[in-house]
């Protein structure tokens, strides 16, 4: 690929006025996500028209169970994402490239793990969080489908990465429409044409991966210098990565974290049946477009903050998380507050059935009118982990996030067990966590700046 071309979808992270830049970075990843959502709630809004209640029920019940595994990975993406951006902020170009290549081959290795532990422990594990008898094998048949597809949407997630790394968000987003417009046209041909239920949906998420992913390696086989993937240089570089895993590794814990209490939190949802199910699996498929949102702050945080620690350009790096904190508490009250508002509308395009309607809006009336909460805790774990510091954030999400929700389930829930005692501990560990976290990064970037005065910065 020519280098004018590159450098056109670049963005000089470490120069000039922040807002504009942060805007610019920001809104191809937000495109991005919702695009995203927007295909995978087609899956959703699919089976529950066409297959019944009990196939929505099935497919929603295996998200936390699928983030549980796949988040320690994820993670992993995250650690080559801020190596990336440093080295590139820094200029030192062997090092990227050598980031990069020990980077796609985990992926790679890594999806190949997860495919096979997600087929062999679907089962067991779902038969442990109490998934009813009248869902469970349409939750089993998704989940092996939808686990094959792994090692693609790894190998898309850490390429996708490292473009992020240089300033890219814009063709990642381009690759993601073309893959989603098939993942939709797959819906409804294996759905309604021949009628596949969930195993039309998940295989039509596989194919249009796929898609994705052959696109984005393409563009990194055809990248000019540093960026430029060649298969005679796909090796583990050790010393890589080690630096990818001290970030990442900690980073995927911290993911995992949260799913094993979102799992505990969808086990006791599922402890109501399958209405109560249905009706969380519509109200969590519309909270994520905000989530998606929010998160591409995050992830704008996290790349501008590792490239400007690899320029030395501390002072930018406290500007960054103003600037980032202000845009995801906006889009997290305007977003929140509109989809709980137009909650019945949305919700009606998953399920017609009013006791799901009402059960979705239960959860919409607490969680996605405080979502914005989340939105900051993620911009401040983002800043810290650009910084480098990844068992911090982790220790405190551990502590203020998941060891809190747990002991809600037993404990206040167990008082009241209600769908609206078991949702409100959202909000709460939040917000809990975000204070938390905003010290840390206090504490932090004093010990940066100390550093620099003494001529001794990272």
């Amino acid at each position: 690929m020519d280098k004018k071309i590159q450098k056109s979808y670049e963005i000089d992270m470490c120069s000039g006025p922040l807002p504009g830049k942060i805007l610019l970075f920001t809104l191809p990843l937000m495109l991005s996500g919702i695009l995203q959502l927007l295909f995978n709630a087609a899956d959703v809004v699919v089976v529950g028209r066409f297959a019944g209640n009990e196939a929505l029920a099935a497919v929603g019940s295996t998200g936390a169970l699928t983030n549980l595994l796949v988040n320690m990975f994820i993670g992993l993406s995250v650690g080559a994402n801020v190596l990336v951006a440093r080295y590139y902020g820094a200029k030192q170009e062997e090092e990227v490239s050598r980031t990069v290549h020990t980077s796609m081959l985990i992926s790679g290795i890594g999806g190949i793990i997860l495919a096979v532990a997600g087929i062999v422990l679907a089962k067991p594990l779902l038969q442990l969080m109490d998934t009813p008898e009248n869902v469970i094998g349409h939750s089993v048949l998704y989940m092996r489908i939808y686990f094959l597809g792994m090692p693609v949407m790894l190998v898309f997630n850490f390429g996708s990465a490292i473009l992020r790394a240089i300033g890219d968000t814009r063709r990642p987003l381009f690759y993601l429409i073309i893959a989603g417009v098939i993942n939709v046209a797959l819906n409804l041909w294996f759905v309604i044409g021949f009628r596949m239920g969930v195993a039309g949906v998940a295989l039509a998420t596989v194919i249009s991966q796929c898609v994705s992913t052959g696109l984005i390696v393409r563009n990194l086989l055809k990248s000019g210098g540093c960026l430029r993937l060649r298969a005679d240089r796909l090796r583990i570089d050790w010393e890589k990565f080690g630096k990818i895993a001290a970030i990442g590794l900690p980073a995927g814990l911290q993911g995992s974290l949260f799913s094993i209490s979102n799992v505990l939190i969808q086990s006791s949802v599922n402890s109501f049946g399958s209405i109560a199910m249905a009706g969380n699996t519509a109200a969590s498929n519309i909270e994520s477009f905000v989530y998606v949102a929010m998160n591409s702050v995050h992830q704008t945080a996290v790349s501008f903050t590792g490239q400007n620690l690899g320029g030395k350009q501390y002072d930018r790096i406290r500007q960054i998380l103003i600037e980032c904190l202000l845009f995801v508490t906006i889009i997290g009250l305007v977003l929140g507050n509109g989809a709980f508002l137009l909650g019945r509308r949305f919700l009606g395009f998953y399920s017609s059935d009013a006791e799901v309607i009402a059960c979705g809006l239960q959860r919409m009336k607490i969680i996605a009118t405080w979502y914005f909460w989340c939105g900051i805790m993620d911009v401040l774990v983002g800043s810290i982990r650009g910084l480098g510091y990844a068992v911090m954030p982790m220790i405190v999400s551990l502590l203020g996030a998941c060891a809190f929700r747990v002991v809600w389930i037993y404990t206040v829930f167990r008082w009241d067990r209600t769908l609206q005692t078991l949702y409100i501990s959202y909000p709460i560990s939040w917000a809990l966590t975000a204070a938390v976290h905003l010290i840390c990064f206090i504490v932090v970037y004093r010990k940066l700046k100390e550093k620099s005065y003494h001529g001794n910065a990272l």
